[in-house]
């Protein structure tokens, strides 16, 4: 029978409450990297008129943007698991607004098509940051849910924009889209200055480390220290006539929980890839929500053709599609918990909400993946079907109706996924969720430039016959990789690690014992 150890003491000191607006914070900061993705999508005709170039010219705009989303994250990412999320969120908060003022202004293609590139690099990392987030504060037990809560804006990114980007684009001209969106990030930017606490285990363990630095703490607590330090003097002033020095701190040392710091590794979101575990997860994940983004893509062309519905009405097609994902995030985020403790049930293991679990022993890949099958076969039905339906010219109701189920199916399967890997890298969070970020990008790229020309070719139904095929191929040798050999492969990785932790710690040994000789000569 497996064991699962856990900790004595709760995993993080934050109340349910605080744990949730933490989150939600993080959520709503990375829902600007899928908005500003796709509130861009309706203006471009408009934008390409203007500054006269060709619409294949103006969609490099919308590909470099992709490209860089995926890049920078692995790079800003792994920086926040070493140095501590909030510098990292200023950075991206910083980077994307002078790129959203700069697009608002600008004077030519070539500038936009720069900026563009910039903007990305500011909202991309957000995604990665609010999974590191999640996994700093809450535990294997319970992250199926508040995983669930983060997604959420994230999935609804794509629906929401196109509906706010057309109607900006249509009333007040595009530019202004690139103003409400530096208003926007202002506006939360404040948020997380004033407010939002550091989580990064490395800097303040459970919470009940005081960070040293000042951008690790929120403007209250700064301004709580000066109060404090002041009331403080005039206190010393008053008993000894002087002033005397005063430091404000936090928690006692013994009341702190040891915090492990982790060196900067700028490759690291790449070495990930290189894990056989990850390397099948990721890019067999990301050949499933490829099938998201050629929906996505194929709507604008092939809604305007069979339905003759405007720039505006074509927006709010996307609409159904953000329902699926609020009710498939959900739907998961609960089902994961609940099977979670299912296993730990059947294990005869204690389920620990408070307290993490060490998951070297545990089936956590069996689990997850329990739940993302059904959510998986729901999606692969809904992109077969999906082609025959804009094949056969449906009433409008139909494809509403399967967008719909796409975003239940799909999204739910992303959930899964997503959970999964902060499981699987619970020290590196951030990082790992570049890494599938980066693939993701990379695949749905390459699917979204392809899929026009497959439907131009053989047909939307055929096009999209092609892609659930594909995945129906690749998906028994890739689940049962995973739940056959996923968990031995960690198990060796952990090992491996403690064997050159154990051998690094004898070497200091001998080391200050050859020292403490020749001290003694």
């Amino acid at each position: 029978m497996s064991k699962v150890e856990t900790r004595s003491k709760p995993f993080s000191i934050f109340t349910h409450r605080q744990k949730l607006g933490i989150v939600m914070a993080a959520a709503t900061a990375a829902f600007f990297s899928p908005l500003t993705a796709s509130v861009y999508l309706p203006a471009l005709p408009a934008i390409a008129k203007e500054f006269g170039v060709s619409y294949s010219a103006i969609n490099l705009t919308v590909t470099t943007y992709m490209i860089f989303q995926g890049i920078t994250p692995m790079f800003v990412g792994a920086y926040a698991d070493s140095a501590g999320r909030r510098p990292a969120y200023m950075f991206c908060f910083v980077v994307y607004m002078a790129a959203n003022i700069g697009c608002a202004l600008a004077p030519n293609y070539p500038a936009l098509l720069v900026l563009r590139m910039l903007q990305s690099a500011g909202s991309s990392t957000t995604v990665a940051l609010a999974q590191g987030v999640v996994s700093d504060i809450i535990t294997s037990a319970e992250r199926g849910r508040y995983v669930s809560y983060m997604s959420t804006p994230v999935l609804l990114g794509p629906s929401l924009g196109p509906v706010l980007g057309g109607t900006l684009a249509q009333y007040l001209g595009w530019r202004w889209i690139f103003w409400i969106l530096t208003i926007m990030c202002g506006t939360l930017a404040v948020v997380f200055v004033v407010w939002m606490p550091e989580t990064c285990r490395g800097i303040v363990g459970d919470g009940s480390v005081r960070p040293k630095h000042i951008a690790h703490r929120p403007l209250w607590w700064v301004g709580k220290d000066v109060l404090a330090t002041r009331s403080s003097r005039k206190q010393q002033v008053q008993i000894n006539g002087q002033d005397g020095e005063h430091s404000v701190t936090g928690p006692s040392p013994s009341g702190q929980q040891a915090v492990t710091k982790h060196k900067f590794k700028a490759l690291h979101a790449l070495m990930l890839l290189l894990r056989p575990n990850m390397a099948f997860l990721l890019l067999y994940s990301s050949l499933i929500f490829a099938n998201f983004y050629c929906i996505m893509t194929s709507i604008p062309a092939q809604f305007t053709s069979i339905y003759h519905l405007t720039d505006l009405q074509t927006g709010l097609i996307y609409l159904p599609l953000g329902l699926g994902t609020i009710v498939g995030s959900q739907v998961a985020g609960r089902s994961l918990d609940w099977n979670f403790r299912r296993h730990c049930n059947l294990l005869g293991l204690p389920y620990e909400r408070k307290r993490q679990q060490d998951l070297s022993s545990f089936p956590i890949e069996r689990a997850r993946l329990e739940v993302g099958v059904p959510a998986l076969i729901l999606g692969t039905c809904v992109v077969l079907v999906w082609g025959w339906v804009l094949h056969a010219r449906t009433h409008l109701a139909v494809p509403c109706v399967m967008l719909f189920l796409a975003g239940l199916g799909l999204t739910g399967f992303s959930n899964v996924v997503s959970t999964l890997i902060v499981d699987m890298n619970p020290t590196a969070a951030s990082a790992a969720t570049a890494s599938n970020n980066f693939t993701r990008c990379l695949v749905g790229a390459g699917a979204s430039a392809a899929i026009q020309p497959m439907i131009d070719g053989v047909g939307s139904g055929w096009a999209f016959t092609i892609l659930a095929g594909i995945s129906m191929v690749a998906s028994p040798l890739t689940l049962w990789t995973l739940l056959k050999k996923s968990m031995g492969w960690r198990k060796g990785r952990e090992e491996k690690r403690k064997q050159r932790a154990e051998a690094l710690e004898k070497t200091k040994r001998e080391r200050a014992v050859q020292e403490s000789e020749e001290k003694s000569f």
